[in-house]
């Protein structure tokens, strides 16, 4: 499935509401490890003056090709699985959406560790989409990164917080038993 499949964006027709769950539901997958939401909505006031309701008006083939290209430049920066878009035209009261968007991804640009809990026992998880992302970034701005070389002992954020339990004695990661 090419990468423009995997876009949904629609310019709303006056009178039709933006239904965030439907663009919520394209984009949740199970390859996905985040969905990230952008909701736009109609504010009540703007520089002193009190707002009554926004009013939108698009060349609709030229406001689609331009959100294709936003969706074609993030998915060139990020690892992005499904974008969804929506934006209304017409009336736009206060409180009301006005545009919507919703992406999955692989989580790969930050930082996060997350440790998964099991019966017998818990185990940290580093992000490897993110170091990879990390690593293919630096390659291509040219910094320098330390690369893990093949064969050495790797530590990492989690050191040595690994540990399920089996019969009664505890194994860490490097099979070490600890009473």
């Amino acid at each position: 499935m090419s990468s423009e499949e995997n876009n949904l964006i629609e310019i709303l027709e006056e009178g039709h509401k933006v239904d965030i769950a439907k663009y919520f539901d394209y984009v949740s997958t199970p390859q996905a490890g985040a969905i990230a939401t952008f909701s736009g909505t109609t504010r009540d006031t703007f520089e002193g003056k009190t707002v009554m309701e926004l009013r939108y008006e698009a060349y609709v083939p030229m406001a689609t090709r331009y959100l294709s290209s936003i969706c074609a430049s993030a998915r060139s920066n990020w690892d992005i699985h499904k974008i969804a878009v929506a934006h209304r035209l017409g009336p736009v009261l206060v409180g009301e959406t006005s545009v919507f968007v919703a992406v999955s991804s692989l989580k790969a640009s930050v930082p996060i560790w997350k440790k998964e809990v099991y019966a017998n026992g818990e185990v940290w998880k580093e992000n490897a989409e993110f170091l990879e992302k990390r690593l293919e970034l630096a390659e291509t701005r040219g910094t320098l990164v330390k690369k893990h070389v093949a064969g050495e002992h790797k530590r990492s954020c989690c050191g040595s917080k690994v540990r399920v339990q089996e019969d009664e004695d505890h194994t860490d990661i490097a099979g070490d038993n600890k009473e």
